[in-house]
């Protein structure tokens, strides 16, 4: 975990603040989601490829990124996005809080960290005037958001051990996985991204 991180503060958001909403989320009352962005970086992605007799599976060269901006729904796993191949700023999470405005009727909250670009005046501003709740995780707290999990299962289904030709080939596995995962791999999700939390105890940190 973090080196930063406070388990105690964690286990308090997670008993105050983070279980009662997905309780009401569960129940209908809201739309509950959990947003953050990831980069992929085109390149190798280490895999494990099991074979009688050595292979080698090959790279694509250059370092550009595809940008995902991301919102997990709690109840229907249903990933909204905004996407580029540049920078994730305020300007592109605006973007998405309003497209989620727009989606959703039910009052809406979102659990998301303390990255710059979110917590800012432009963003937090407009979600008040959208009736949007945004609801900052304590700082150094990844196991708490759980579109995390999801970052890790899009790599593990298209980009480890797997050679894209070229950056469009890229993106497109990577966006056309993010968009159907909650029709295609519907089980998975919904037995890996539950409210399961794992908390480190204090006691088991080392010094």
């Amino acid at each position: 975990m973090p080196s930063k991180a406070n388990p105690g503060e964690q286990t308090e958001f997670l008993k105050d603040k983070l279980l009662p909403l997905i309780e009401c989320a569960k129940n209908g009352a809201i739309e509950l989601f959990f947003m953050d962005a990831a980069h992929f970086v085109m390149g190798g992605f280490a895999g494990r490829v099991w074979s009688v007799v050595r292979k080698f599976v090959r790279t694509a060269s250059g370092r550009k990124r595809f940008n995902v901006l991301g919102a997990l729904n709690f109840v229907s796993k249903k990933i909204e996005t905004v996407v580029n191949d540049s920078y994730i700023t305020s300007v592109q999470v605006v973007e998405l809080l309003t497209n989620l405005a727009k989606s959703y009727t039910k009052p809406i909250k979102i659990i998301l960290d303390n990255v710059r670009y979110q917590r800012c005046s432009l963003v937090i501003e407009k979600a008040a005037e959208l009736g949007i709740e945004l609801v900052f995780l304590p700082t150094y707290s990844p196991n708490l958001n759980l579109i995390e999990r999801v970052w890790k299962f899009v790599k593990s289904k298209v980009l480890n051990s797997v050679y894209h030709e070229t950056f469009e080939k890229f993106c497109d596995s990577i966006y056309g996985c993010i968009n159907t995962l909650h029709e295609v791999c519907h089980d998975e999700m919904m037995s890996s991204i539950t409210e399961n939390f794992h908390i480190v105890d204090q006691s088991n940190i080392i010094a």
